[in-house]
């Protein structure tokens, strides 16, 4: 299994790394009513520069961040790219497989090649051989007295999650119970609002992600080129950049909420997009050589072998586009720059809002609010299609 899913594997953590970027800003500097929290790193240093209005600031910590992305791309997934590429399901060579100049040279180094003879093969041979011989002594003789003291010892962290839990429970509402009627229609509006805003954001990725992940994915020349500039640009945190952009929209009408799915897309566009070139990547070549014998055209190309190869993808990057486009929010629908506060309608709005004031019976319903709206949609909507992806459209 861990074969088969390497190359999928592999772009969605280089899309969670991109996403980690994304959230760089709000994580290391936030204000919690009276009390300012502030961690050492870049993400610091920018929130701190965007909130003095510092563009020439701004502009030298993204250099700065865009040279560690680089460095992370050409030491780190590169390498893995070129390396999970054996575990394509390919009966037939492909084109170019793509390249690493970091991995060639650790394949040729003296001290790598030691260290996978006599630590890393010796290493793992004893897990495999340790792992046997717990097997094989769990067939031979299952030892009950062990099996009911592992099922008290889980009996006792259930009940005790449940207590916590119930405690919980309690607190909350008690916290919530003092919120007025207006706050919960505000809420209301505020998760419609947002919901809209996500809706827009996923529509117009679809629209772009799709020919655009095929066309880099499929093409390994142009790939080799392109993948690395999509990797930078996806791991730049929007959030960084999004005061240059509030400043042009401002003076614009409904200029905030083109900014907040603006910055939505900038966010979440690269769940998308990485999905689609790791699906399309993962097209078997045999297939792509059989269309070409078929002499089919591109309309029928893409509706008998690329849309139906992809849809796994599409969903699982549009089941994680949609939950960081909500994520987004909190950071897209309220923005402090230049010693002012601009916020529009909407749930992330009513939390970063609620956290910036302390403001804590808002703050828990609204994210409650967010969190089972999320979950609701998860349920209804891209579970059914999840299913049908597992069902209809994988390939055996």
């Amino acid at each position: 299994e861990l074969p088969f899913a390497a190359i999928g594997l592999l772009w969605n953590s280089i899309m969670s790394w991109s996403g980690g970027w994304f959230f760089l800003m709000a994580a290391e500097i936030f204000h919690v009513g009276a009390r300012d929290f502030r961690l050492h790193g870049l993400g610091a240093y920018l929130q701190t520069a965007a909130n003095e209005g510092n563009l020439t600031a701004v502009l030298s910590g993204v250099i700065t961040l865009v040279g560690v992305i680089v460095l992370l791309d050409q030491l780190l997934w590169r390498p893995l790219i070129a390396w999970t590429d054996r575990f394509k399901m390919d009966m037939v060579e492909g084109d170019e497989p793509p390249r690493s100049w970091f991995l060639d040279l650790l394949s040729r180094a003296w001290l790598v090649e030691q260290f996978g003879t006599r630590i890393w093969r010796p290493f793992s041979e004893w897990v495999d051989r340790g792992f046997q011989r717990r097997a094989s002594r769990i067939i031979a003789s299952p030892e009950p007295s062990a099996e009911a003291g592992q099922s008290r010892l889980a009996m006792g962290i259930l009940t005790a999650f449940l207590l916590v839990a119930l405690y919980g429970s309690y607190r909350a509402a008690n916290l919530m119970v003092t919120l007025p009627g207006s706050a919960w229609a505000e809420l209301g509006k505020g998760i419609v609002a947002t919901f809209l805003r996500v809706s827009v954001a996923l529509a117009i990725t679809l629209i772009w992600t799709i020919p655009a992940g095929v066309f880099i994915g499929t093409n390994r020349r142009l790939s080799t080129f392109l993948q690395p500039i999509v990797q930078v640009v996806a791991s730049i945190p929007a959030t960084a950049l999004f005061p240059v952009v509030l400043l042009a929209l401002l003076q614009v009408p409904g200029g905030l909420n083109i900014a907040a799915v603006l910055l939505m897309l900038m966010g979440t566009q690269w769940y998308l997009l990485f999905n689609v070139i790791a699906g399309a990547a993962a097209i078997p070549q045999d297939l792509r050589y059989t269309t070409d014998l078929l002499r089919l055209s591109s309309l029928d190309r893409w509706r008998t072998l690329i849309l139906p190869a992809l849809f796994p993808y599409v969903i699982t990057g549009a089941i994680t586009a949609s939950g960081g486009a909500w994520n987004a929010s909190i950071v897209a629908e309220y923005v402090e720059f230049g010693g002012q506060t601009h916020a529009t309608i909407g749930a992330g709005a009513l939390i970063a809002s609620a956290t910036s004031t302390g403001d804590y019976g808002l703050l828990l319903a609204a994210t409650l609010a967010l969190v089972l709206t999320v979950i609701l949609i998860n349920r209804t909507f891209w579970r059914r299609l999840y299913r049908l992806a597992e069902e209809r459209y994988r390939m055996e």
